[in-house]
């Protein structure tokens, strides 16, 4: 009887394990919710106000692995969740480890379209690790917003 109660109990520890794990990673669902609340959050508080919002680590637009980030339209960051050190940088030229140039294309398609997904890699910032990631932004004015998924 003890011996059916302790795997009884592994089971369900093995199980919680599981989903906590999976919960670890954001959905493209939550990904698109985020972007429209950080785009009706910067029309309500105003651009300044949203941005220092979207770089607080501890803030409301910052999820696990999914933030929110803003780069104007010529290629600088305005705003990054995970990473306060790109703010204000030009990353035209930024490329991620396939070598591909994901700036410009994120810029390229926010010229030509009001929303989109954008595949590349990048750091994220729970396992540290590059990992393959789905972008959303949405454009808004000179600036798209963004936020993304890592494909595990």
């Amino acid at each position: 009887m003890n011996r059916m109660k302790l795997v009884a109990a592994i089971a369900v520890i093995v199980g919680m394990s599981v989903s906590a794990w999976g919960a670890e990673s954001a959905t493209k669902d939550e990904a698109i919710a985020m972007v429209k609340k950080a785009v009706a959050f910067i029309g309500q508080q105003g651009a300044d106000k949203a941005y220092t919002e979207f770089d607080n680590k501890s803030g409301q637009f910052v999820d696990r692995d999914l933030y929110v980030v803003v780069y104007g339209l010529n290629g600088v960051v305005l705003a990054h969740g995970a990473n306060a050190k790109l703010i204000g940088k030009d990353m035209t030229d930024a490329t991620d480890v396939d070598g591909k140039y994901y700036v410009k294309e994120r810029l390229a398609l926010a010229a030509k379209q009001a929303d989109f997904w954008q595949d590349y890699k990048f750091v994220n910032p729970v396992t540290k690790k590059i990992e393959p990631k789905e972008m959303y932004c949405q454009r808004l004015n000179q600036t798209a917003v963004c936020a993304g998924v890592y494909k595990h």
